[in-house]
């Protein structure tokens, strides 16, 4: 089916593909950080309602290490705000990559629907890796 394609049309068809995949990644990459963002934020919770003089471990690596409260509160409150800068990061990747998408799928269809009227092909220039 794609032997039929122009050459401008399969290479625009590999880097929706190519996209595609890149979406995928960003995606899981999101849900992740979502996850982490959701789980701190649970720990974070439920500090409030431990005495500030209880013992405390946090887990390193293979390790429980003792910590004290505010330690606790401090390190999960900056894990907290790393997470949310992360994911916000992650939505506006998310929203480019979909963008790009969007113009290469839109730029294929009238390629092929089109049949190459005026302005239809304005070259590689924008076609780069990215």
């Amino acid at each position: 089916m794609q032997g039929n394609l122009p050459p401008e049309a399969q290479e625009k068809l590999e880097e929706l593909q190519d996209l595609q995949e890149t979406a995928q990644q960003v995606a899981a990459q999101k849900q992740q950080a979502e996850t982490q963002l959701q789980e701190s934020e649970t720990a974070l919770d439920e500090l409030d309602d431990i005495d500030e003089e209880s013992t405390m471990y946090r887990e390193v690596g293979e390790l429980l290490v003792k910590t004290d409260y505010d330690e606790a509160v401090e390190d999960l409150e900056e894990q907290v705000d790393e997470l949310e800068i992360r994911t916000e990061t992650l939505e506006k990747q998310e929203e480019r990559v979909r963008e790009q998408f969007e113009d290469l799928q839109s730029e294929l269809q009238q390629m092929l629907g089109g049949g190459g009227g005026p302005g239809g092909a304005p070259g590689p220039g924008g076609a780069g890796g990215a």
